[in-house]
C-alpha cells in the first residue's frame, strides 16, 4: 500500500513537494495548485500530456497508460512550490522545452558582454525561462502558443524574434505493427519557428540564433541514453562525440561503439555530450529496464546542412561548429554542491537561423514513450536506435 503525504497550504490540500509523483494525474493536481495546466488527451484518454503556458508553453509531463498511469517528465517540486524565482535559471522540469542557442561562445545569449563563462555569470534569459507565452488556440489534441522577444548575445547584437509553437498529441501508433493489445505509447510533437521581425538581417558574423528543444526526464540507476550515428573516418565526419562540455566524462557513464553510444542517464554525475552534424541520425532515446519503458525521440534534420550555433562554455574557433543532437545527465557541480535536479535530458537542435527581415526557421521534436514487454522493445530499439535491449541494458559498468 503506498502512502501520500498531504499538506494544508493556504487552505488547500496538495501532495506534499518531497514526495516523487507516481501517476500523471498526482503531476497534474500538484501543478494545479500554482499554474494553469493545460491537457491534451487521445479519444480514449489512455495518451495525455500536461502543459503549463507560464513555462513557455513547456510540455511539463505525459503519460500513455490514462490520468492513473506512470508519469513521465520531471517535475521539480520543491521550486515550484516555493514559488520564487531564481537567480540563474529556474529549472522547472518538462519533457519538452522551448529554448534558443548558442548557450555559450561569442555570440552566447546566456553570458552578458565580457563576462567569464562560468556559473556565477551564467544567465538564462527571461523569455526562455520566467515570460509566458500567450496561449492562441487549443483543440483536445493541440495548443497553440506564441511570444515576442528580443534578445541579445555577448557581442552586443540585439534580435527581436517571434515564437510560434504548437504541440500536437498524435494518437496513431507507429510502433505497434498489430501488438495494439500488447503496448502503450503516447507520441507528442512540438512544431517550433522564430521568425526574425526585426529590420536588420541575422548574419554570422554578428551572430545567429538556433532553436533548442531539450527534454527532462526522471533519472533510474539503470536508465540508458542510446544516441545512434553515422560511422565513418573521423578525417571526413569528424569526432564521434564531444564528450568535453563540462570536462571529460567518466569511463563508467560513457562507452562510444562504432556507430552508436550508451550514455548514462543515472542523474549522479554532472556531464553532456554532443552529436555533430555529419555524423547525427534523427533518432536518439532512453530505456529504463525496471520500468520495461522505452523512450524514442525524432526530429527534423536537413541534408546537408552543417551550421549549427557552438554552446560550448569558451571563446570558440568555430562558432558555427556546434552540435545537432545532445544529452545531458544532472549531478552535483562540484563536491559538496546540489544538483539542479537531478533529472536526465534528451535535445535537438535547428540549424543556425541566418534570416533575413521577415523570414523563419522551423524545427520540429517528437517523442514517443513506448511500455510493452521486452520483446516488443527489442524490435522498436533495434530499428530507430540501431541497439536491442541486452546491449543497452550491458554496455555500461554495473
Amino acid at each position: 500500500m503506498r502512502v501520500i503525504t498531504i499538506l494544508f497550504i493556504m487552505g488547500i490540500l496538495v501532495p506534499s513537494i518531497t514526495a516523487k509523483a507516481v501517476t500523471f494525474q498526482e503531476d497534474v493536481d500538484f501543478l494545479s495548485n500554482y499554474v494553469d495546466v493545460v491537457v491534451l488527451e487521445s479519444e480514449d484518454h489512455m495518451a495525455q500530456v500536461a502543459i503549463v503556458p507560464a513555462y513557455q508553453g513547456r510540455i511539463m509531463t505525459s503519460t500513455a497508460s490514462g490520468p492513473d498511469g506512470p508519469s513521465f517528465g520531471w517535475v521539480n517540486r520543491e521550486l515550484i512550490a516555493s514559488q520564487k524565482i531564481e537567480a540563474h535559471i529556474n529549472v522547472f522540469g518538462g519533457e519538452d522545452r522551448f529554448w534558443m542557442g548558442p548557450e555559450g561562445g561569442q555570440f552566447a545569449i546566456f553570458f552578458p558582454e565580457d563576462a567569464p563563462f562560468d556559473l556565477e555569470h551564467w544567465q538564462t534569459p527571461a523569455c526562455i525561462d520566467t515570460e509566458p507565452f500567450t496561449l492562441v488556440s487549443k483543440t483536445a489534441t493541440e495548443a497553440v502558443f506564441s511570444y515576442v522577444a528580443t534578445v541579445a548575445n555577448c557581442s552586443g547584437t540585439t534580435f527581436k524574434v517571434k515564437i510560434d509553437r504548437t504541440i500536437r498529441l498524435d494518437e496513431t501508433n507507429p510502433f505497434a505493427e498489430g501488438e495494439e493489445a500488447n503496448i502503450k505509447v503516447v507520441n507528442f510533437v512540438s512544431e517550433n519557428t522564430i521568425t526574425n521581425i526585426g529590420d536588420e538581417p541575422w548574419t554570422k558574423e554578428s551572430g545567429l540564433l538556433s532553436i533548442w528543444i531539450l527534454g527532462m526526464f526522471n533519472p533510474t540507476p539503470d536508465t540508458t541514453v542510446v544516441i545512434p550515428f553515422r560511422s565513418g573516418a573521423v578525417s571526413e565526419l569528424g569526432a564521434k562525440v564531444n564528450d568535453s562540455y563540462f570536462g571529460k566524462v567518466p569511463e563508467d557513464k560513457l562507452v562510444v561503439k562504432d556507430d552508436v553510444l550508451f550514455f548514462s542517464g543515472d542523474g549522479t554525475c554532472r556531464s553532456k555530450i554532443g552529436i555533430g552534424p555529419k555524423r547525427a541520425g534523427k533518432f536518439l532515446g532512453s530505456y529504463t529496464p525496471t520500468q520495461n519503458a522505452l523512450t524514442v525521440v525524432r526530429y527534423n534534420k536537413p541534408e546537408n546542412v552543417n551550421d549549427y550555433v557552438n554552446s560550448m562554455w569558451e571563446i570558440q574557433e568555430k562558432p558555427y561548429g556546434g552540435d545537432v543532437v545532445n544529452s545531458y545527465n544532472d549531478g552535483p557541480p562540484a563536491p559538496g554542491k546540489k544538483a539542479l535536479g537531478p533529472f536526465y535530458e534528451l535535445e535537438t537542435s535547428s540549424p543556425a537561423a541566418a534570416l533575413a527581415p521577415g523570414k523563419s526557421i522551423t524545427h520540429t521534436h517528437r517523442t514517443s514513450h513506448i511500455i510493452a514487454d521486452s520483446n516488443i522493445l527489442e524490435k522498436i530499439a533495434k530499428q530507430y536506435l540501431g541497439a536491442g535491449l541486452d546491449e543497452i541494458n550491458n554496455a555500461l559498468p554495473k
